[in-house]
């Protein structure tokens, strides 16, 4: 791809925002065209911001997934939502995504809140269309322009890509001119080894669910590139001894079938063979440690 003149390009910071599953990280990978960010159906998947980079002719965008926003308690769930609003502050231009099925629900509701107390101006979209029947998109649609925060409303389903291409050109024409802060071909600014661990934190997720302890980190501990493939190690950690059970599995079934599907999709995603090792260690309170805020990018001070 041949770069355009410096002084015809246009960039812009997205804020992808909204509450926990609501599709931020599904609509992300969507726009990008790759897979830049973890998707599961346990809340809080996303832990720090992912940027995901989008070009298209002379227009850069960098799309912000951002933790989902409710009310935390915890200091690791605080952390998380302060990053989000942090971002929506910085950004350039705020996305709000909605659930069409859970419509204003208790999290939505403190979103709209916040934002109407600031008067941030945002464009919406209303994800997952697809699952609920038409007649009820109207009232959720008159009931979230009443709040007066949104210049646009879009209907789209992240999932199937209904009516993402339309969002993507109202984002790529509100980009104001500006230099590229990125390469044409790169797709995330997520280093290698932090996007090894989150593949398979996902693919934990995605097998335990329920079952997963909420406390679980997955720590890339070696990288080492070769001509023809990569060898990876990786731990991960849980909080309590009785957790390592639920990890591996009966006679370590889990842990090789995660390992498997881990290493299927980094060698797809790196495109050369990944030879792929787990361990799995008790670090009890690993989410009160300063070192692990400071790796994703989050305020532990919070």
């Amino acid at each position: 791809m041949n770069l355009p003149l410096l002084s015809d390009q246009h960039f812009a910071f997205v804020a992808v925002l909204g509450a926990p599953n609501v599709g931020k990280s599904t609509l992300v990978n969507r726009l990008v065209g790759s897979k830049v960010s973890i998707v599961s159906p346990k809340v809080q998947t996303t832990r720090s911001r992912i940027r995901g980079i989008l070009v298209e002719g002379t227009t850069q965008l960098v799309l912000v997934d951002t933790p989902g926003i409710f009310k935390a308690g915890r200091r690791f769930d605080r952390a998380m939502v302060a990053s989000a609003w942090t971002e929506a502050e910085e950004s350039d231009i705020r996305l709000l995504i909605v659930d069409a099925k859970r419509g204003i629900d208790k999290e939505t509701g403190l979103i709209l809140k916040n934002l109407s107390k600031n008067q941030t101006k945002c464009l919406l979209a209303i994800n997952k269309i697809d699952l609920i029947p038409k007649d009820r998109l109207l009232p959720l649609i008159k009931e979230l322009d009443k709040v007066g925060l949104f210049t646009e409303i879009f209907l789209i389903s992240a999932q199937t890509g209904e009516q993402v291409e339309t969002l993507k050109q109202a984002l790529l024409n509100k980009a104001p001119k500006g230099f590229w802060m990125f390469p044409d071909d790169q797709l995330s600014d997520l280093p290698n080894r932090l996007f090894a661990a989150e593949i398979t934190r996902e693919k934990l997720m995605m097998r335990l669910q329920n079952e997963l302890p909420y406390t679980i980190a997955v720590e890339t501990t070696s990288w080492q590139e070769q001509e023809k493939s990569i060898r990876i190690e990786q731990t991960i950690f849980v909080s309590r001894d009785s957790q390592k059970s639920i990890v591996l599995g009966k006679n370590g079934s889990m842990i090789k079938a995660v390992g498997s599907a881990a290493r299927r999709e980094l060698a797809t995603l790196f495109d050369k063979p990944v030879h792929l090792f787990l361990f799995v260690k008790t670090k009890e309170n690993w989410a009160e440690d300063p070192a692990q805020y400071t790796a994703w990018g989050l305020d532990y001070n919070v």
